[in-house]
């Protein structure tokens, strides 16, 4: 089924997840008050000029309707918070927000955000494929070209142990902890893991290491 994303200001990181989404098979919403940008995105995205502060122009451009919204205003704090806060008050069950600094993402998940990120251009295109491809993104870059992200097992190392699988030695990645199905109480349970622990194809794995690492192993 075809995800709706909304993307709130089109900046070079919004520009660049927009573009990604869209090439991803993602229907993309993209609102800006700059006319020149929105003209250019319009070749792969749904753009509207509008002033997401606004809740009514967020509720006519369909962002209610969104799977996700990404708030991608890195530079305006003022406007970052309050997109963010309307996109919660709409009742968005996943809003992500770009934070500029450490004390910025905290005044955002203070006010309703489920995610906060804090990219350049280039980490644009794993969020994409996060959106795309998972129901919840759980990335977090740690430090410049260092990140902790929220992977699917790889296929070829599935039924194998984590020794087995030797991630680390292979890919550069170190596996920090595996979310696992849990029968017992219908939800995925944080598994602290050992050696000889079995990876499962329906894990998630929580792991750590250089950011374009992260990208050959996603």
């Amino acid at each position: 089924m075809m995800k709706r994303i909304g993307i709130i200001g089109a900046g070079r990181f919004g520009m660049a997840l927009a573009e990604s989404l869209t090439n991803a098979g993602s229907e993309v919403i993209l609102i800006d008050r700059n006319r020149p940008a929105m003209q250019n995105a319009s070749e792969f995205a749904n753009a509207i000029q509008g002033d997401a502060t606004q809740p009514h122009v967020l509720e006519e451009a369909g962002f209610a309707e969104c799977d996700v919204v990404v708030v991608a205003i890195g530079s305006n704090i003022e406007a970052s918070m309050m997109a963010t806060a309307n996109c919660k008050e709409l009742g968005v069950t996943n809003v992500i927000a770009k934070a500029s600094s450490e004390l910025h993402g905290k005044i955002l998940r203070r006010i309703g955000a489920d995610n906060v990120v804090y990219p350049d251009r280039d980490s644009a295109h794993r969020l994409a494929r996060s959106i795309a491809n998972h129901d919840a993104v759980d990335f977090l870059q740690v430090s410049e070209g260092y990140s902790i992200a929220e992977i699917d097992v790889p296929v070829n190392v599935r039924g194998k142990t984590l020794a087995e699988a030797d991630l680390r030695k292979k890919t550069g990645v170190t596996v920090l902890c595996i979310r696992r199905f849990s029968e017992e109480k219908r939800s995925r349970v944080v598994v602290i893991p050992q050696a000889s622990d079995t990876l499962l194809e329906d894990d998630k794995l929580i792991v750590f290491g250089e950011s374009k690492h992260l990208d050959e192993i996603s």
